[in-house]
């Protein structure tokens, strides 16, 4: 078995800047999603805060939308692509959202 990484990408919305209603929709989707995965889910990570880029000339420069990460243990890569399915973060059917999935290799 390896450890895959999910990445979230698109425009998400705080949750502090949601109404009562949808943060509870919220809190369900990502609490039947967590529960469907049970041990396969390692980590269920977190999103991300506050953010900057560093390049290799010493400069900064705007970042990405990546927003969060989860890891999840299957034996392959479909295997964990599968895992995906019904994920909160893909559910809104516009094409502004991703989960992008990389296996941790170890060192």
């Amino acid at each position: 078995m390896s450890k895959y990484l999910y990445l979230y990408r698109g425009p998400a919305t705080q949750m502090d800047n949601l109404s009562e209603e949808e943060s509870a929709a919220q809190m369900k989707a990502w609490g039947d999603w967590i529960g469907r995965l049970g041990p396969k889910l390692v980590d269920v990570g977190n999103p991300f805060g506050a953010r900057t880029a560093i390049v290799d000339d010493g400069t900064s420069r705007e970042t990405g939308d990546v927003n969060g990460y989860s890891i999840v243990e299957a034996d392959n890569l479909e295997v964990a692509k599968e895992l995906a399915d019904n994920h909160p973060f893909l559910t809104e059917g516009k094409g502004r959202f991703a989960v992008e999935v990389f296996e941790l290799v170890p060192m």
